[in-house]
């Protein structure tokens, strides 16, 4: 599989593709809040984001969506792609968006630890800052066990892939979009009891549509509850913006599955 992308290319990409809500009022982005809590391990402050919809009520079983960002990008910015916070409104969602404690974290998807991170368990801190921000949510808010999701693009696609494989039991369904991942899809027996939509565009120029393509077909042979959508013509950003609606169509229908 051939390299993946820049930086620069990410950031100059995915700053198009934000809500258009700023500046103005009573919108569902407006909403978004910025939190910090107390990274221990990190030995710092770490931020993440966090949405919740206007109908929610405490002791009232609600669903959750974690989101991760993409290479270069944050909390932020992904809560702000276009449509996200007003289908989790749709939808009576809450969703949180971790940091994976930097913008190059990659979720734990290449070890936890590399000498050449910085730091060098750069890998375990992001995966952690990930279930740290799981947690936190479930003990603020009434969240339903069995309608917790997981939801990434590009390298948050590769996270959503490798930290359902890491923790099986957790997740009521997964949305990776573009997602960067190396490995082979073999593992996705450990994984064949949950729903999951693949989102991939057919000209990304950043993470190739083959890969996609190996993972779809895996999902077929193991019999599993998924969808493949290949946009035609698909690029590697606005692929993610456009088919928020079937994502979450999608994941609304599931519920936790025993193995």
């Amino acid at each position: 599989m051939r390299p993946f992308f820049t930086l620069a290319t990410f950031v100059g990409l995915t700053g198009l593709v934000f809500s258009q809500d700023a500046g103005k009022k009573e919108t569902t982005a407006s909403r978004i809040q910025k939190r910090t809590y107390e990274f221990k391990e990190a030995r710092k402050d770490m931020e993440y984001a966090l949405f919740v919809h206007s109908k929610y009520e405490n002791g009232k079983k609600t669903p959750l969506m974690l989101a991760l960002h993409g290479l270069g990008s944050n909390p932020q910015q992904i809560m702000r792609y276009k449509g996200l916070t007003d289908l989790a409104e749709k939808y009576g969602y809450i969703v949180a968006a971790p940091m994976g404690y930097n913008s190059s974290g990659w979720y734990g998807v290449k070890g936890p630890t590399s000498p050449k991170s910085k730091p060098e368990n750069l890998g375990e801190l992001s995966e952690k800052d990930v279930m740290n921000v799981l947690e936190l949510v479930k003990k603020e808010h009434t969240i339903d066990e069995d309608r917790i999701y997981l939801m990434g693009h590009s390298m948050g696609g590769g996270g959503t892939w490798h930290l359902a494989l890491k923790h099986p039991d957790i997740w009521a369904g997964l949305a990776p979009i573009a997602p960067a991942i190396f490995r082979k899809p073999d593992a996705l027996e450990k994984i064949k009891h949950i729903p999951v939509i693949l989102v991939q565009g057919d000209k990304d120029n950043l993470v190739p549509v083959e890969g996609a393509r190996r993972w779809a077909e895996q999902m077929k042979q193991l019999g599993m509850t998924y969808e493949y959508v290949e946009e035609a013509g698909g690029d590697h950003v606005f692929v993610a913006m456009r088919n928020l609606p079937k994502i979450f169509e999608f994941l609304d229908k599931h519920k936790k599955q025993a193995k």
